[in-house]
């Protein structure tokens, strides 16, 4: 049987700490379904549609990683796709107190799937989508943050001509 895992979030957008999940997971897991909330509570930069095709660009050379998208209970959507793993990031102490609730509400709702949190990466440690879009709105440098796909389609949301470092007006 195959042992598959699903990576939820709003991915907006996906970043180097996400990649590193992604990667780790597959080193314990035979698929990856990297899960894109559609009805994130979050106000998110770029569409379901955007950020989809973005994760599937950047993980194209990845054949046991699939893309996908959900709405309503991730107990709910992960037991139709036949998973039995939650995977979940963690950087600080502080995600943990977040994660651990929603964990033991999806426990008490679907007994059989099980929550895997795994530690970032140090160098990912800090890092997350919220910050990148900070940076990269005041024309900062998100080279080691994202890969170079997810850089472009981040200046270009912002307004800047990748060539020369300067904005473009928006009309």
């Amino acid at each position: 049987m195959k042992k598959i895992a699903v990576y939820p979030g709003s991915f907006d957008p996906i970043t180097y700490g996400h990649l590193d999940i992604i990667r780790r997971t597959l080193t314990i897991f035979d698929e990856v379904i990297v899960a894109v909330a559609r009805n994130s509570m979050k106000n998110a930069l770029f569409t379901t549609e955007e950020r989809v095709a973005l994760i599937q660009e950047v993980l194209k050379d990845e054949s046991r990683v699939s893309v996908d998208t959900f709405a309503g209970l991730l107990i709910n959507y992960v037991s139709s796709r036949g998973a039995h793993v939650i995977i979940r990031g963690l950087r600080a102490i502080s995600d943990f107190e977040y994660e651990f609730q929603i964990a033991q509400m999806n426990s008490t709702i679907g007994q059989e799937i099980e929550t895997l949190f795994m530690m970032t990466s140090i160098q990912y440690g800090y890092l997350s989508s919220s910050i990148v879009k900070e940076v990269c709105c005041l024309n900062g440098n998100v080279d080691g943050f994202v890969p170079m796909e997810v850089k472009t389609a981040l200046r270009n949301k912002y307004g800047f001509d990748n060539g020369n470092e300067t904005i473009i007006k928006r009309s």
